[in-house]
């Protein structure tokens, strides 16, 4: 019988992961179909639960789905099933059918944020280090679990709205502390990594504006956004001679967790599937 997975949110056409895990499908021959579905809030607990059903009635096995802004915290009330990293994290990213129809909660998005810097750098050497966040939405809530247990001593998070920040550091605990936006410059001395999860310098929203001309030698800058791929403030740490990470790299390593529980296939992200995803962001 086919296999079904797929991605729900609202916008969700220009979501790439039906390209990205098609590719996978495709490379490993499989009898399975990822499809982006257009999902409101209201009606999430109503589709989970009838999908598995509509499916059957096509010949398919409903394997779980992915999910995007703005299902990830309304899924936290819905599932059967609470996996420890979306509990510590405030939301669900995807969700495994599993038992007797049973809906599990996970969180990825935290092993595709470490994977992806552990493409370029060993993220053993962050152990006692300190990191600079900048916001503190939705991804921000994973990167800080990510960095929690890389074991960083220090995690600053910072945000245009301080509120946020602060709130952040009560919802995730020890290690964090937040500091005024205007504030981030001053501490760039001490800093072994710096994270930006906020939209900003991604096409189409405001420039990040903010110098690395303090920032500590050998620390590594990595940006969650990836349109365009290399942002202004990649660029700047690059001209410095910093390591960079692109964000391209967390979504690819996001996914296979998920592909791997629904289809029962361990995959990899490579550079073939990373030049499939970005003719994808071309077009």
């Amino acid at each position: 019988m086919k296999l079904a997975a797929g991605v729900m949110g609202s916008p969700i056409s220009h979501s790439l992961s039906p390209r990205l895990h098609g590719y996978w499908i495709k490379k490993y021959g499989l009898n399975a179909s990822y499809l982006a579905r257009e999902v409101k809030p209201a009606r999430l607990e109503e589709i989970l639960r009838d999908l598995p059903k509509t499916c059957e009635k096509r010949g398919e096995t409903f394997r779980g789905t992915n999910l995007t802004i703005p299902l990830k915290e309304k899924a936290l009330d819905i599932v059967d099933i609470l996996e420890p990293s979306a509990k510590r994290i405030g939301a669900v990213n995807t969700i495994v059918i599993g038992d007797n129809g049973r809906l599990i909660g996970r969180n990825t998005d935290g092993i595709g944020f470490t994977d992806n810097l552990a493409d370029h750098v060993n993220v053993g050497r962050f152990k006692g280090g300190t990191a600079l966040v900048l916001g503190a939405g939705g991804a921000a809530k994973a990167i800080v679990y990510a960095l929690q247990e890389m074991g960083f001593s220090e995690i600053l998070i910072t945000n245009r709205t301080r509120v946020r920040a602060s709130d952040l550091v009560v919802h995730a605990g020890a290690p964090c502390q937040s500091i005024a936006w205007d504030e981030k410059t001053a501490r760039l001395g001490d800093i072994d990594l710096l994270v930006n999860t906020t939209s900003l310098g991604m096409a189409g929203q405001p420039a990040l504006e903010m110098s690395l001309a303090g920032l500590k030698k050998g620390a590594v800058v990595t940006d969650i956004v990836y349109v365009p791929l290399k942002t202004d403030l990649l660029i700047e740490a690059e001209n410095k001679g910093h390591v960079i990470v692109d964000g391209l790299g967390m979504l690819l390593h996001q996914a296979k967790a998920g592909f791997e529980a629904w289809f029962g296939v361990k995959v990899d992200v490579d550079d073939a599937l990373r030049a499939h995803v970005l003719e994808g962001l071309k077009k």
